[in-house]
């Protein structure tokens, strides 16, 4: 039986990071159908009983991938969600946003995305983790926005959930574009509609 997180020593828990790092850089590459557990024990210099040491099957796998996308996507996000209560905040998010879009070459897209469009359809477990992850990112942008709202910055009818909706999806909407087009005018243009809406929620 695969050994559980809680109860590894420092070594295997950096094994194990080691092994689904390498598994969500494949997966993000090539697909998750197309990677197989040769393929992340040769990148994670591990033998296959280290894999399944720490993971039953791909699809434990694979859920250790969502979890690691996720993190690595939200993350580096959370100081700026607590500066989304302003519109320079807003705009602050949305230039970290594009920025990252323009160090990747407007390659890959979203992996948490890219992870949905592959496994939603067929793994409803994977589809409800996956959803888990876009209500976290989606809260963190709410969090923002509704304490504008309690400030009284923004008109008393404003929803702040309706809007970091509006936000994600926009988000997402112009990665698509951008990853196709391989320009981030799609995104930039998408932010901007958005943020244009709610400056114009916001109270004098």
């Amino acid at each position: 039986m695969p050994i559980k997180p809680g109860t590894m020593t420092a070594k295997g828990q950096e094994t194990r990071q080691r092994i689904v790092a390498a598994a969500a850089q494949l997966m993000f590459e090539r697909g998750v159908a197309d990677t197989t557990i040769e393929d992340v024990r040769t990148l994670a210099q591990v033998s296959n009983s280290q894999v399944y040491h720490y993971f039953a099957d791909k699809t434990a796998l694979v859920r250790a991938v969502i979890e690691y996308q996720t993190d690595a996507v939200i993350e580096p996000q959370e100081q700026l969600f607590a500066r989304l209560d302003t519109l320079d905040g807003l705009r602050e998010w949305r230039n970290f946003a594009v920025a990252r879009q323009r160090e990747l070459n407007c390659r890959g897209g979203c992996p948490i995305a890219s992870l949905t469009s592959q496994l939603a359809e067929h793994d409803e477990a994977a589809r409800l983790q996956l959803s888990h992850s876009f209500a976290r990112w989606s809260a963190g942008l709410r969090s923002g926005l509704a304490a504008m709202h309690a400030a009284g910055r923004l008109h008393p009818d404003a929803d702040p959930e309706a809007l970091a909706l509006s936000l994600l999806a926009s988000l997402q909407g112009g990665m698509l574009i951008t990853q196709l087009n391989r320009d981030t005018r799609p995104l930039e243009v998408a932010l901007d509609s958005t943020l244009a809406y709610i400056e114009s929620l916001t109270v004098p």
